[in-house]
């Protein structure tokens, strides 16, 4: 069955959900998780999105994330390749960090945001890491309790639902956080509503499905990126699949490997099928080029403007 498109609605709020690569950790130092609350403060900075609840766990990653008009696919694009590249390169480490794309649900605030903000932060309670959510260190939950400042993390709408002065609704979001303590897995966070993308009654599906939501995009056809990656490279895409060792060449071969991996969902096999090249060779290509995006600025902004290029051609194409 085809995969539906992502949908993209300014101003809607999507329970984000990452998990490692078959149930591995993505977590291994107390560094991995400063890194990403970096990433997500400088995406907030960049992308316009407000987080408003978010929990790390070590082998998966809870969000909730209000999108501004940036689609939330750039965003957390930007944050899923930056940290899977730190990571790999300090675990010495290839391949794939989390387990496929990202899953996103949209949800209707009014009806599900005050629980779903409680259910990510009880997720360790849940877990048995440790009795009390405001003790654990890689939640939100310690900011909203005002024992931690994070200033990409928005607790103002949640707060605001309990009273308006900060200490009283403080109080009162922690005995409504307590009440669901002994509250299971919520299998409508996981997997939405009849609409898999959406959580919200009949109105909210009915208005998410209506003239304002805006098709997130579809993978970029892998035969697509090479055109690309070979106009901007100027060569030719003969030679791109040739023997050819020139640095030009070198460098072109593993640019469309990451773009097919990042914007195709292409196989490894699949960019060697392409390239005329075996796994090994295109796996050491990605890697080399993962390690020269840590220092050289230059080269990340230009696969990023190239996975623009590709990602707004869908776009269009679907409009």
């Amino acid at each position: 069955m085809a995969r539906k498109p992502r949908i993209h609605v300014p101003g809607g709020v999507y329970h984000v959900m990452l998990r490692g690569n078959g149930g591995g950790r993505i977590f291994f130092s107390e560094g991995d998780y400063r890194h990403l609350y970096g990433l997500l403060e400088e995406g907030h900075e960049r992308f316009g999105y407000r987080v408003h609840a978010f929990c790390c766990m070590p082998n998966h990653l809870h969000l909730v994330v209000q999108v501004g008009e940036v689609p939330l696919s750039r965003a957390m694009q930007n944050v899923t390749f930056r940290y899977t590249r730190r990571v790999n390169r300090l675990q010495g480490r290839v391949g794939h960090l989390f387990q496929g794309r990202y899953k996103a649900i949209l949800v209707d605030r009014d009806s599900y945001l005050l629980e779903l903000v409680r259910y990510i932060h009880l997720n360790p309670v849940r877990a048995r890491l440790v009795e009390d959510a405001v003790d654990y260190p890689w939640s939100g939950q310690s900011a909203y309790m005002g024992k931690e400042q994070l200033s990409w993390l928005t607790t103002e709408w949640v707060l605001g639902q309990f009273g308006k002065r900060v200490g009283p609704a403080r109080r009162r979001y922690a005995r409504f956080v307590a009440q669901g303590v002994g509250e299971g897995r919520r299998t409508d966070f996981h997997h939405g509503g009849d609409d898999s993308r959406c959580l919200g009654d009949d109105d909210f599906l009915q208005s998410v499905l209506g003239a304002d939501v805006r098709p997130e995009r579809l993978p970029v056809p892998l035969e697509r990126a090479v055109t690309v990656v070979c106009e901007e490279y100027q060569v030719d895409e003969g030679a791109l699949s040739g023997r050819g060792q020139a640095r030009r060449l070198a460098e072109a071969r593993a640019v469309v490997a990451w773009l097919g991996m990042e914007s195709c969902d292409a196989t490894l096999r699949e960019v060697g099928r392409v390239l005329r090249r075996d796994e090994s060779s295109v796996s050491s290509a990605l890697r080399r080029l993962r390690v020269r995006a840590d220092t050289d600025a230059t080269l990340v902004d230009r696969l990023h403007q190239l996975q623009k290029i590709l990602c707004d051609e869908v776009a269009s194409l679907q409009a």
